[in-house]
């Protein structure tokens, strides 16, 4: 009797999961041809197979869904932004670092990087807020990790901040790049490549003279 009353939630639980697990991957499937805020709550229940009542069991609305969307396309990243600034700040070592790193996270995370790129400005209020929420996360942890730098001697808060959002701006703008050249649109994934760290370096360069006008 004892393990029947254990056991039973423990299964409600792990279905439980599965379906909200279920509803975030149809979700960001759907989500690889249009964006959220013409996508209906409906379609991603349809796809799952469940009725659209068991949606509000997980979500509140489709800007819920994809809140937690954003937080599971960005939330892995941070390992991505450490592992980009760990190691000596030798700046030539780091760029290509920087480079590699989006291209390879831009082809195990397609769909991930896909609706970070289209809903940072897309027409859902709350997705907007936590994608500029996350980004401005990394930026602090840019700005902290190339405050360390002995360039940035004497360089205050605030410009630190400044470079470390150019730096997050860079990364997005690169993995966008990188994202279209996987689907045939624009330059190859070389060109892509060869631009990112040609701005890494334009970014290097004025940093190392900052202080100086």
């Amino acid at each position: 009797m004892s393990h029947t009353s254990t056991s039973a939630p423990t299964s409600r639980e792990a279905q439980k999961a599965r379906t909200r697990r279920s509803l975030l991957d149809a979700g960001l499937r759907l989500l690889e041809h249009q964006s959220l805020s013409s996508l209906g709550l409906r379609e991603v229940t349809r796809v799952v197979g469940v009725a659209p009542a068991a949606f509000y069991r997980h979500f509140r609305d489709m800007g819920d869904l994809g809140v937690a969307l954003v937080e599971e396309s960005l939330g892995s990243l941070h390992g991505v932004v450490q592992e980009i600034l760990a190691g000596p700040d030798d700046e030539a070592a780091r760029i290509e670092r920087t480079v590699s790193t989006i291209a390879r996270y831009v082809r195990e995370h397609p769909t991930h990087i896909r609706f970070v790129v289209r809903e940072r400005h897309g027409g859902v209020p709350a997705v907007r807020a936590a994608i500029g929420a996350e980004l401005d996360r990394f930026a602090e942890e840019v700005a902290t990790a190339l405050a360390a730098d002995e360039v940035s001697e004497g360089w205050s808060e605030r410009d630190m901040r400044m470079l470390g959002e150019l730096f997050v701006d860079h990364m997005v703008m690169t993995a966008s790049a990188f994202l279209d050249a996987a689907l045939g649109e624009g330059p190859d994934e070389a060109s892509v490549a060869r631009t990112a760290r040609r701005r890494l370096q334009l970014i290097s360069t004025g940093r190392r003279h900052w202080l100086e006008g």
